[in-house]
C-alpha cells in the first residue's frame, strides 16, 4: 500500500473498555471516540491491536452489552471507506464474525506483515510471543480450544459476561505491577521475538500492544520495536507518516 499524500497510518492498543466497570471506563471510552473523531480526516488507515474491551464473546445471537460509542464510531468511519484493521488481545480472544459482519472490519488472530511505502511492518497484539510465559500459553490453549469455548458460550451471557469481568479484574489483568516496568531488553520477551525474527527476514518495524507501556526501540540500524501503550493510563498511538514512525500522547 502507497500512502496518499497528507495521509497517515494510525495504530491503537489496549482500552479495555468495560474495566473495572462499564461505567467507570466510559471517560476513557469518550477520550478514544474523540481520538477516532480527529484522526478520521488524515487517517489512510487504523489499526486497533487488542484489547479494545476488558472482556468479549461472539455468541450466536448476543454480544456483550455496551460500548455503544466506540462501535457507531468504528461503523460509521469504516463506512466513510477508512479501512480499519483489528488484531485480537488475549482480552477479546473469542471474536468470530461480529467485526466482520456488522462492520466491515477484517480480525486477525495472529501477527501479519503489512507494507506501507515500501517499508515492512510486524503487527500484532504480543500476547504469548516470544521465549518464557508459559503458564499464559498453555492458559491461551485452553481458552482457544474448541471444545472449552464450547462449553463456555452454554453460560447464560449473563452469567458468562459477569464471570469472565470478575476473573478479568481480580487477576489484575488490565494492567499489573509488571506492565508498568520496562524490565530491561534483555528480559522484554517482545525485544527477544523480534530480535530472533530479524534474523529470519528484515522488517522495518515491529508494532505490537499488551505490554501497556509506550517503548520505542531500536533493534539495530535498520529496525524499530514500538509497543504502543495503553488507553488506561498513557493514551498513547502510534503513526506512520510514510516515512517516519513515531509515538503520539493524546489530550
Amino acid at each position: 500500500m502507497q500512502i496518499p499524500k497528507g495521509k497517515k497510518i494510525y495504530f491503537a492498543s489496549d482500552n479495555h473498555l468495560g474495566a473495572p466497570t462499564q461505567e467507570a471506563s466510559r471517560p476513557r471510552e469518550k477520550k478514544f471516540v474523540a481520538w477516532l473523531d480527529e484522526v478520521k480526516h488524515d487517517a489512510a488507515a487504523i489499526f486497533l491491536l487488542g484489547d479494545l474491551f476488558d472482556f468479549w464473546m461472539d455468541y450466536k445471537y448476543v454480544v456483550p452489552k455496551g460500548f455503544t460509542r466506540t462501535l457507531g464510531k468504528l461503523a460509521e468511519l469504516s463506512d466513510s471507506g477508512i479501512p480499519i484493521h483489528f488484531f485480537v488481545g488475549n482480552h477479546d480472544l473469542w471474536m468470530n464474525g461480529y467485526f466482520e459482519e456488522e462492520l466491515n472490519i477484517p480480525v486477525y488472530h495472529k501477527p501479519k506483515v503489512f507494507s506501507f511505502n515500501n517499508k515492512t511492518f510486524l503487527i500484532g497484539h504480543g500476547d504469548g510471543l516470544g521465549p518464557g510465559d508459559k503458564g499464559y500459553k498453555l492458559m491461551k490453549k485452553v481458552f482457544t480450544n474448541r471444545v472449552c469455548k464450547w462449553l463456555f458460550r452454554w453460560l447464560h451471557p449473563d452469567l458468562g459476561v459477569r464471570l469472565a469481568q470478575h476473573l478479568s479484574v481480580k487477576n489484575k489483568l488490565i494492567s499489573g505491577e509488571d506492565d508498568a516496568k520496562f524490565l530491561g531488553e534483555e528480559n522484554e520477551w517482545l525485544v527477544q521475538y523480534c530480535k530472533r525474527k530479524l534474523k529470519d527476514q528484515h522488517r522495518d518495524f515491529f508494532i505490537f500492544g499488551h505490554r501497556h507501556l509506550p517503548l520505542d526501540i531500536d533493534l539495530n540500524e535498520t529496525s524499530k520495536y514500538i509497543n504502543l501503550g495503553d488507553w488506561i493510563q498513557y493514551y498513547t498511538y502510534g503513526v506512520f507518516d510514510g516515512e517516519t514512525m513515531e509515538l503520539k500522547e493524546f489530550s
